[in-house]
Parts: C-alpha cells; structure tokens; sequence
C-alpha cells in the first residue's frame, strides 16, 4: 500500500477527527491539543516492521527538533518528560493516561480500542486520538485486514 493510500483509508474510518499531539523538546514534555488529520499529516513518515514481524508498511508520527520547536509556540508545557515514566505502561501509554486524566478528570483505563471503534478519549465533547512523537498511526496489515480494497 501507497502512504496515500493508508492515509485515506485511515482517516476516512476513524471515529476520531481531532488529535491531542505530544512531543518531549529539552526534557520538557509538550501537547498541541485540536489539531486535525491534515496538520498531524505533516509529520507522517512511512516506516516498515522488521522482516521478523512480517515486514509490513507502517505510518509513524515523527517531528524533527526544528518541527517540535515551530510547534512548541502553539503547545501547552506539560511538564517534564519524567511524566511518562512508569513501570507499568510504555511512554505512549503513560501520554494517554495523563492527557485523559488531566483534561477528562476520568481515570484512564488501558484498552485495546482501535481507530474505527472509538477514540482514545472524549475531550470538551468530541472524539480524541491521543498520539506522541515516534507513535504508529496505523500499519498496512491492520488495514488491510479490516479494511480490503
């Protein structure tokens, strides 16, 4: 599958049509909140798993230091990148927590939701994809199991 064509299909059945974008700029951890497909697409590269695990075509998110300090201007201060350390969940996981905890005042629960089902959080009443730098935003065989041409 082309970049274009995981892009499409992924965004054409999300359920969530705002995303809430992390990143860590000199140990400091940042969000741009309300942003839409199209403004994180920028970010977008094309990555592959490794021949081990099948070798498929993966989308990552992945601002360079000049992205993150152009987007720092518009991000709020989150605090330090020591937020997102746990002995329980990886970093993405703990940027998920923290964001849903601190702008839902729900608990954040881990699930296995995908894209197509529900988001990964209701913020100020719509559907919120909660990504940070260096996240996989959908892989070729994920689409293409649920999603065949």
């Amino acid at each position: 599958m082309t970049m274009t064509t995981m892009t499409t299909t992924y965004n054409k059945n999300s359920v969530a049509h705002e995303y809430w974008f992390g990143f860590v700029l000199a140990g400091l951890l940042y969000v741009v909140a309300g942003m839409t497909f199209e403004q994180l697409a920028v970010y977008f590269k094309m990555d592959h798993a490794s021949t081990a695990k099948g070798g498929f075509a993966k989308i990552r998110i992945k601002a360079r230091s000049a992205e993150m300090k152009a987007l720092r201007e518009k991000a709020l201060l989150l605090g330090s990148a020591d937020l997102l350390t746990s002995d329980h969940w990886n970093k993405g996981e703990m940027f998920e927590k923290l964001i849903t905890e601190r702008f839902t005042g729900e608990q954040w629960v881990k699930d296995s939701v995908p894209f197509w089902i529900g988001p990964d959080a209701v913020i100020n009443g719509k559907n919120v994809q909660i990504k940070l730098n260096g996240a996989e935003l959908t892989n070729e065989r994920t689409l293409a199991r649920y999603f065949p041409a």
